[in-house]
C-alpha cells in the first residue's frame, strides 16, 4: 500500500498546490481592477461635475494655459494692454477720489454727487469690459476656442466687481430704498425668499408656482386634436379655419429641448393659428418629457419614432400624398437629416422643406460652442449618467451665463435690489417651461453635429448608410434671424453651400425666438429675401444682403405665399380629425381622441 493518503483529482486532473492557488486569485483580481478603477473615475468625475454646475474645469484649465503660452511669446502686446489696464485703473482712482470729494461737500442735494464714487467704479468696469478682446484676441496663435472660452470667462469674472450687481452699490437700488423707505428693500427680501423656495422645490422635482397663463387655456390655445400617440410624441391635428384647405397639409417639428408650444403661443402671435386661417391643415409633433427609464432614446429613435411616425400618421389621417415639413431649431436639423434619408430610399412625400433658424453646417455654432468640446461632453456625460437624463435647469443655466447681465443679474436686481417682478408673457412662460433629455441621444446630438459636424461631412450615418444635405430633393425654405446668437443667421445661411435643390432664404428682424414668432401687426419688424435655383452660383451672406429684397412687416405672410406656390393649388375638404392606423399608435381605434394639447405637453 502506498504511504500516500492525501486527495487525488478525479479524470486527471492535477491538483492545485498553495502557489497555484494564490496566483490564480490575484490574477481574478486584477481582472476586477481596471473596472473597479472605473468605477472610481466615473464617481469622481459626476462628484466634480455636481460642484461645477456642469462645466468642465480642464476646458477651461487647458484653454488658459494655451492663452497664456501665446500672450508669453507676445511681450510687447503684453505690455501694451498692460499699460492700458494701468491707465483705466489710474483715471478710476481719479475719479474716485474727486467723486469722494465731490460727495463729502455735497449738503444732500444732488444725486450726481452722492452717487459719483459709484459711477466712477461702474465706468472703470466698463473700460475693462472694453479691453477684454483686445486681451483675448491679442495672444496671437491661440486656437479660436481657448479665446472664446476666455472671453466668456473673463467677462464672467468681470462682472462680480461692477458695483450694480450689490444691493449697497446699487445707484437705482438705494435711490429707490431711499424713496420708499426701506419698503423696496423689504419687499426684495420677500421675493428672494420665494424664489429659494421655488428653487429648492427644483432640485427635488417638485411642485412649481404656477405661472399666470395656463398652457392649453392662455397658451397652446388653438383647437386641435390629438391623432396619434406614441411613447414619445403626441401629433396634433388642429381644427380648419375655413371650408376648404390646400390638399397638402403642413408638419411642424419643434425642437425636444423645450415645449412644443413656441409656434403657438398666444392667439395674437400663434403661427399655427395663422397658418389655419390661411387655409392650410397643420399638425404639430409635441415631445414627450423623457425621464430617467428614456435614458437609451436615441437620435435615431427621435427620427424614427418622430419626424417619420407623424409622416406616417399624417398621410393616414389626410390621405395626402404630399406635405410641407417645417423644422424649428434642432427640430429643423432633426428634419433636415429625414428628408436627406427618405429621399435616398425613394420616399417622395415632402412636398417643401421649411428650416426656421436652424442650422445644418455646425462649424459656426453660435455661443454654445464655448460649451462644446470633447472634455466639456465628457462632463456632460458623467452629469447625465446617474440620472440617465439633462435637466432642463443645467441646459437653461447655460443659456443665462451666456447672457448673464441681462438673463441674471439684471433680473436679480429687479426682483431682489428694487422689489419688482418682471411681469409674466406667454413668451416668458414658455421659456421657464423646461425638459429633460436623455442621455444617449443628447451625447450623440452634441458629438455628431456640434462636435464632429458629421451631417455636411457626410458621415451621418442612418440605416447604415451615410446621408447628407444634398441628398434632399424637396426645395428648401430657410430662415435666419438678425439678433440670433443660438444659430446665428451666417451659419443658417450655409444651406447655400450643401443644397443641391431650390434654396429661398429670409433674413428677419429680432432674434432666435422672438424673430420666429413675429405676427403681421407687430411693430418695427422687416425682412429681406432672395431665391436661389439649384443652378445658380453661390454668393456669399454679404453679397446676399446687398441684393436681397427688403419688405415691411411680418415674415408670414411671405412664408404662406411661397407655400401656397409649392402647393398643386387642389382645394379640398379639411380631413376629419381621426385615430391614425399608423403603426405605433398607442390611441385605440375605437377611443375618443383628446383635444389639444394633449397630455404629453404637461409632464
Amino acid at each position: 500500500m502506498d504511504g500516500d493518503v492525501g486527495f487525488t483529482p478525479k479524470d486527471g486532473a492535477a491538483a492545485k498546490t498553495g502557489d497555484q492557488a494564490d496566483r490564480e486569485g490575484r490574477e481574478e483580481a486584477m481582472a476586477d481592477r481596471p473596472r473597479l478603477s472605473q468605477m472610481f473615475d466615473e464617481w469622481l468625475r459626476q462628484t466634480a461635475v455636481r460642484q461645477s454646475n456642469g462645466v468642465s474645469n480642464l476646458s477651461l484649465l487647458t484653454a488658459y494655459t494655451d492663452w497664456a503660452a501665446h500672450m508669453a511669446v507676445s511681450p510687447a502686446r503684453s505690455a501694451e494692454i498692460a499699460a492700458e489696464a494701468g491707465r483705466i485703473g489710474l483715471g478710476f482712482w481719479t475719479r474716485l477720489m474727486s467723486g469722494a470729494a465731490l460727495s463729502a461737500r455735497n449738503d444732500g442735494g444732488g444725486a450726481a454727487a452722492r452717487f459719483a464714487p459709484l459711477r466712477a467704479w461702474r465706468g472703470a468696469v466698463d473700460d475693462y469690459d472694453a479691453l477684454i478682446d483686445d486681451l483675448v484676441d491679442g495672444a496671437a496663435g491661440a486656437s479660436k476656442k481657448s479665446r472664446e472660452l476666455m472671453r466668456f470667462a473673463f467677462r464672467q469674472q468681470l462682472e462680480f466687481y461692477r458695483p450694480d450687481n450689490y444691493p449697497l452699490t446699487n445707484e437705482q437700488a438705494l435711490s429707490r430704498g431711499f424713496e420708499t423707505r426701506g419698503a423696496s428693500f423689504v419687499q426684495g427680501y420677500t421675493n428672494w425668499l420665494r424664489d429659494a423656495g421655488q428653487m429648492a422645490l427644483a432640485q427635488g422635482e417638485g411642485p412649481r408656482a404656477e405661472p399666470s397663463l395656463k398652457v392649453g387655456v392662455d397658451l397652446a390655445a388653438t383647437p386641435g386634436d390629438v391623432v396619434y400617440r406614441n411613447e414619445l410624441i403626441e401629433l396634433i391635428q388642429y381644427r380648419p379655419a375655413a371650408d376648404k384647405v390646400r390638399s397638402e397639409p403642413i408638419l411642424i417639428t419643434p425642437a425636444w429641448i423645450m415645449k412644443y408650444y413656441i409656434l403657438d403661443l398666444s392667439p395674437k402671435n400663434s403661427l399655427v393659428k395663422y397658418l389655419t386661417e390661411e387655409g392650410f391643415t397643420v399638425y404639430t409633433i409635441s415631445w414627450r418629457n423623457p425621464g430617467p427609464d428614456d435614458a437609451d432614446l436615441s437620435f435615431d429613435d427621435y427620427r424614427l419614432l418622430g419626424v417619420e411616425a407623424a409622416l406616417d400618421a399624417i398621410s393616414d389621417v389626410s390621405g395626402a400624398s404630399k406635405i410641407h415639413a417645417v423644422g424649428y431649431c434642432l427640430g429643423g436639423t432633426l428634419l433636415a437629416i429625414a428628408a436627406a434619408a427618405l429621399a435616398r430610399r425613394g420616399d417622395a412625400r415632402l412636398a417643401s422643406l421649411t428650416l426656421l433658424a436652424a442650422q445644418t453646417d455646425f462649424r459656426d455654432p453660435g455661443e454654445l460652442s464655448v460649451f462644446i468640446d470633447e472634455d466639456q461632453l465628457q462632463w456632460l456625460d458623467a452629469a447625465m449618467k446617474s440620472s440617465g437624463v439633462l435637466k432642463g435647469e443645467q441646459m437653461g443655466w447655460a443659456f443665462q451665463m451666456l447672457r448673464s447681465r441681462d438673463l441674471v443679474w439684471r433680473r436679480m436686481q429687479r426682483a431682489y435690489f428694487l422689489g419688482e417682478r418682471d411681469a409674466e408673457f406667454d413668451l416668458s412662460v414658455w421659456n421657464e417651461d423646461v425638459t429633460r433629455m436623455p442621455f444617449r441621444m443628447h451625447s450623440e446630438y452634441l458629438r455628431r453635429l456640434f462636435l464632429d459636424n458629421d451631417f455636411v461631412q457626410g458621415r451621418f450615418i442612418v440605416d447604415g448608410a451615410p446621408v447628407a444635405v444634398s441628398d434632399i430633393r424637396a426645395p428648401i425654405f430657410a430662415l435666419g434671424t438678425e439678433k440670433d446668437h443660438v444659430a446665428p443667421w451666417r451659419s443658417v445661411f450655409k444651406i447655400h453651400l450643401f443644397a443641391d435643390v431650390d434654396v429661398t432664404f429670409a433674413l428677419t428682424t429680432g432674434g432666435h425666438n422672438a424673430g420666429v414668432v413675429s405676427e403681421p401687426g407687430r411693430p418695427r419688424r422687416s425682412h429681406r429675401i432672395l431665391s436661389k435655383a439649384d443652378q445658380d452660383h453661390y454668393v456669399s451672406p454679404d453679397d446676399w444682403l446687398e441684393h436681397a429684397e427688403r419688405i415691411e412687416g411680418s415674415w408670414w405672410p411671405t412664408w404662406a405665399a411661397w407655400l401656397d406656390a409649392k402647393s398643386s393649388g387642389d382645394l379640398v375638404a379639411p380631413p376629419a380629425a381621426r385615430a391614425a392606423k399608423a403603426q405605433g399608435n398607442l390611441i385605440g381605434a375605437d377611443e375618443r381622441c383628446d383635444e389639444a394639447p394633449g397630455v404629453y405637453v404637461f409632464g
